[in-house]
């Protein structure tokens, strides 16, 4: 619908109703073209068709991978896609990521809390509603400024430039783009996984990343002592989130599937097998065993019976299980292939390196079973970035025999290397690593967790050091105000990004000439217009 369609629609509601006369049908029109999305069901059902589109683009050209940075706050996310709108002219395949990690640390009533699922469970739902507010409010604020623009032109009879004006806003995009955010392990039974599932859809969520550790054991994929369940207990809460998704109408809703395999090598529980070579007995086969005799069984001993032979699994005093040490990879491409013939749609394989060739091994064995197969990937701060890729290149040319006689493996994150070959070649790898891991290693989406973190600390840490030093005032000045008014960053003006303009001009909507505006000649913001 155009934007005179939208007037015109306006004006048949609004036309001969009593009392009435002082409603604007155009400023009606603007209300609805700023406030597109009624609900976060909306937006949920909007951007789920765009993960399948951009799903399928990938599937025809791996180049059509998508991306997105973790933002732990609604104007973190607004900033980012208003941002990537600046410098790109569209949000075509950014998304947004909702990290659990970040929601512990820093959203907790309990104050910060390691990524082991103590947050409330509500403050994921309440994130993920805080983000697409303050992305409805960057739409709103960018079309008032393209109607003012258009009443600018207007008002100065120029109809051409009116015109084209119009023609922005029939076209506009939307800030409002697809989140990927994380129910953790589900924070309980499959009960309280579809419960909390329908809360995070509800607020907007598109797709949903649940993982296959013990919910009540949760930690982080890149810290120790994590603990797997079997596969028809994730499977159940994979259920459950594909039955919150249907009962609320969001029929393309994505489920992604992440397997904590490689980096676990415990387990609560020994799977049940009804035969030989089921699911269960898959899992077990995993497990690290000692064969025994039946006189050897002891107290409490837990056995199992295989091949005829008994078995003793290895338990250790906290009552967990133990896989053999190396099966890591076979455990990971046995979870994705499970969870994509059970209705996943994507898979999340937690590695503890970006190194391509150990992801693109992994997949090529999963996409013998299921060919669409492909992953999201977790391009994490938890990765020394620097170093894996500088001992990656230094491998690769120890191996075609080359001298790195100049090079200590062990420091090669010095500063003393940073000019050489070695890590000119490093930087390129990182450079194009999404590029290329899209194309050899099946990954869809790229994603980092915690960037947005880390930015806010070094930020804050360059600022502090040079306001309460030497430089005062200039430190803010130069290095913070001037850049952004040097580099365009919409929110130098402080007051328009908090809604001032907004506010002034529904103001004018509601009380016309007696409206008492914001946006005056005294504003200190009009200091900013050069």
């Amino acid at each position: 619908m155009t934007y005179q369609d939208e007037i015109r629609k306006a004006a048949v509601a609004t036309e001969g109703k009593p009392g009435w006369q002082a409603i604007n049908a155009e400023s009606v029109a603007r209300m609805r073209v700023q406030n597109r999305f009624q609900s976060g069901l909306d937006i949920a059902r909007y951007t789920a068709a765009i993960m399948r589109r951009d799903m399928a683009a990938y599937d025809a050209d791996p180049a059509s991978y998508t991306q997105s940075l973790g933002c732990w706050h609604g104007f973190i996310g607004q900033q980012k896609l208003i941002s990537i709108k600046k410098h790109f002219g569209t949000t075509d395949k950014r998304y947004l990521y909702l990290s659990g990690w970040m929601v512990a640390a820093l959203r907790s009533d309990f104050g910060p809390l390691p990524d082991q699922s103590m947050h409330e469970k509500t403050s994921v739902s309440a994130l993920i509603e805080e983000l697409y507010t303050f992305l409805r409010q960057a739409d709103a604020r960018e079309l008032g400024m393209l109607f003012r623009d258009l009443d600018a032109a207007r008002a100065a009879g120029d109809a051409v430039k009116a015109k084209s004006i119009e023609h922005q806003i029939d076209n506009f995009q939307t800030h409002v783009v697809p989140i990927v955010a994380d129910i953790d392990a589900g924070f309980g039974n499959a009960e309280a996984t579809y419960l909390l599932a329908k809360k995070m859809i509800e607020a907007g969520a598109c797709a949903l990343q649940i993982e296959n550790q013990v919910s009540d054991e949760k930690q982080c994929g890149h810290q120790d002592g994590k603990v797997t369940v079997p596969h028809e207990d994730f499977l159940a809460k994979i259920r459950a989130i594909r039955y919150a998704f249907l009962e609320l109408g969001v029929e393309d809703g994505i489920i992604v599937a992440r397997t904590d395999s490689l980096g676990a090598g415990l387990t609560k529980q020994i799977a049940f097998s009804r035969e030989p070579g089921d699911i269960g007995d898959q899992y077990n086969s995993f497990l690290d065993c000692d064969e025994i005799d039946v006189g050897q069984v002891g107290n409490g001993d837990v056995v199992i019976s295989r091949e005829g032979k008994l078995l003793r699994p290895k338990r250790l005093p906290s009552n967990l299980f133990q896989f053999r040490a190396g099966s890591g990879e076979d455990r990971c491409v046995l979870d994705c292939i499970n969870s994509l013939q059970n209705g996943a749609d994507l898979l999340w394989i937690e590695t503890e390196k970006p190194h391509i060739g150990q992801i693109a091994g992994m997949v090529n064995r999963i996409r013998e079973a299921v060919p669409s197969a492909k992953l999201v990937y977790n391009n994490s701060p938890s990765f020394n970035w620097t170093l894996n890729f500088r001992q990656q290149v230094y491998d690769a040319m120890a191996e075609a025999g080359s001298d790195v006689s100049a090079y200590d493996r062990a420091r090669l994150m010095s500063v003393d290397y940073d000019s050489s070959d070695l890590a000119i070649e490093a930087d390129e790898r990182i450079r194009t690593f999404q590029r290329d891991a899209a194309a050899q290693a099946g990954i869809f989406h790229h994603l980092i967790t915690l960037p947005t973190y880390h930015t806010a600390a070094l930020s804050t840490d360059n600022l502090a050091k040079e306001y309460f030093g030497d430089q005062g005032m200039l430190g803010y000045v130069k290095n913070v105000q001037r850049a952004e008014i040097r580099q365009g960053i919409a929110c130098v003006k402080h007051q328009n990004m908090s809604g001032s303009d907004l506010g002034d001009d529904h103001k004018e909507y509601f009380a016309g000439e007696a409206a008492l505006k914001a946006g005056g000649a005294h504003n200190t913001m009009n200091q900013f217009a050069a």
